[in-house]
């Protein structure tokens, strides 16, 4: 159980992560 949090909470920071660099970099898309 603990696994699956922590690897939603990895996708959830990835995801994260993925949407400021498209705010910031719309180019790179």
């Amino acid at each position: 159980m603990v696994g699956v949090y922590l690897m939603g909470g990895i996708l959830a920071f990835g995801l994260l992560v993925y949407l400021m660099i498209a705010l910031l970099k719309p180019e790179w898309f």
